[in-house]
């Protein structure tokens, strides 16, 4: 497995897990990564902590290089692609300071923390890509014990300063980038790049190409939706190369 120099995906970007089944007080998203990794590793995964550069679809088996490696080519008989995808930010001032600290891009995630229970919250967008935010100003504030406090908001045409309102919390929705770019131009995707798999599975046009987690789910992206959907093309992989083997 080839998990590139920041592993664990999107979830060591985020605090308390509160909806992962099986911890009932939650758990830390590095935790849980961590915790997959271990037990990954002792049913004998081999982990690649480099990035896979490029990606060779048109025959077989699959050709991939490395980031650190690019002139050593390694082959692959089946592919999952669990690259993931990100979520657009609006590099709003204070917007780093805060990103996990008052800012979430999932509501449904981290709606339900400490941290935002009964409080005032806003939510930015409805799921599709959204307005930049002024580059000028404090758009965000917070408090000494490094949480969000406020937000400035702004006249939209303006930039004028309208107000400074109380907020704990701050939901993007504005949408999400899928990472495709490897298999651009080798699977079909649909027209935002999250690649297409066959309904019920996790097959992509290509066979013995994979795809799991929010790759390919523009609709759900949850933890266990990706935990459930990399089974999937586990299971699926595995089929197909015994049938392989077998013809």
């Amino acid at each position: 497995m080839a998990n590139g120099t920041a592993a664990g995906g999107q979830l060591t970007t985020t605090t308390e897990v509160e909806n992962f089944p099986g911890f009932p007080k939650g758990i830390m998203g590095q935790e849980l990564m961590d915790n997959m990794r271990q037990q990954s590793e002792r049913f004998g995964t081999e982990i690649i902590t480099d990035t896979v550069a490029m990606l060779d679809l048109s025959s077989r088996p699959f050709r991939y290089s490395t980031e650190f490696s690019p002139d050593e080519t390694h082959t692959a008989d089946a592919i999952i692609v669990a690259t993931g995808a990100s979520a657009r930010r609006l590099d709003l001032p204070g917007e780093a300071k805060y990103w996990q600290n008052g800012i979430s891009a999932c509501a449904v995630c981290d709606g339900a923390l400490p941290i935002f229970r009964n409080k005032p919250l806003f939510v930015i967008g409805g799921g599709g890509p959204g307005p930049r935010g002024q580059q000028e100003g404090d758009e965000i504030r917070g408090g000494p014990d490094g949480l969000m406090t406020h937000v400035v908001v702004r006249d939209a045409a303006t930039a004028d300063k309208l107000d400074v309102v109380e907020a704990n919390g701050l939901f993007y929705a504005v949408g999400h980038d899928p990472a495709t770019a490897l298999v651009k131009g080798q699977v079909a995707m649909d027209d935002e790049g999250y690649i297409k798999t066959t309904p019920g599975t996790t097959m992509t046009s290509v066979d013995g190409v994979f795809a799991a987690g929010d790759v390919q789910d523009k609709r759900y992206r949850q933890a266990i939706t990706s935990a459930g959907t990399g089974c999937m093309a586990a299971l699926e992989a595995e089929r197909y190369l015994a049938e392989q083997e077998e013809s």
